[in-house]
């Protein structure tokens, strides 16, 4: 029960950490992820929050997940998009609600933090085996039905997306080309002793609160 606890904590603590640098980078007004750049693109265009499209899409991704694959969609990553909506509308809506950062070097800084949170979030994350990113599951979709590799299937769709984001309007900038580059390599930095953390207060449990 103890070790449930934990590895939950780190599954709530890291989706909080994706949330707050993924709000960072909007507030940055130097470009968002692609995904990030079309929720924001959407919220401007159609209302309604960037946590609440954040949740539409992801449901939207998750049913069309399971007809590609031809199987079960996925509900429970339900859990994961209504929570990260929920905190990025925390950020956004209600704790930085009035910020106005004008300073380039202060929104280059945002940036930055921005980046290396949503790397740690996701490390920490990842600790369980409970409800996955739709979006890194269509990833998944398109590598099995098209036969690329998943750099490919994972450039290909980051890229579409930015395409999209771009035509309605997302605020796409130097940021979106870190985080295109940079947040996979990041991820890999931060896993590792992220683990060896887990493993320390588990006993090396592995991550299999859900599974």
């Amino acid at each position: 029960m103890k070790n449930r606890l934990i590895i939950s904590i780190f599954y709530l603590v890291g989706l909080m950490f994706v949330s707050f640098g993924v709000s960072m980078m909007i507030l940055a007004r130097l470009g968002a992820g692609p995904w990030d750049a079309l929720f924001v693109a959407l919220s401007e265009n159609l209302g309604l929050t960037v946590g609440s499209w954040t949740f539409i899409v992801g449901f939207f991704l998750i049913l069309l997940n399971g007809l590609l694959m031809k199987k079960m969609p996925d509900f429970s990553a339900l859990i994961t998009m209504f929570i990260i909506g929920l905190f990025i509308d925390f950020w956004l809506v209600f704790v930085f609600a009035d910020l106005v950062m004008m300073q380039l070097t202060l929104r280059a800084g945002m940036l930055i933090s921005g980046i290396l949170s949503i790397a740690v979030g996701v490390s920490m994350y990842l600790q369980s085996n409970f409800a996955r990113n739709p979006i890194d599951n269509l990833m998944m979709a398109f590598h099995y039905l098209t036969g690329k590799s998943l750099s490919f299937s994972k450039t290909f769709l980051e890229v579409l997306v930015l395409v999209i984001a771009f035509i309605i309007g997302g605020p796409i900038g130097v940021g979106t080309i870190l985080v295109a580059f940079g947040i996979g390599p990041l991820i890999q930095v931060f896993f590792k002793p992220v683990t060896k953390l887990r493993n320390y207060f588990t006993g090396g449990l592995s991550p299999q609160l859900f599974s």
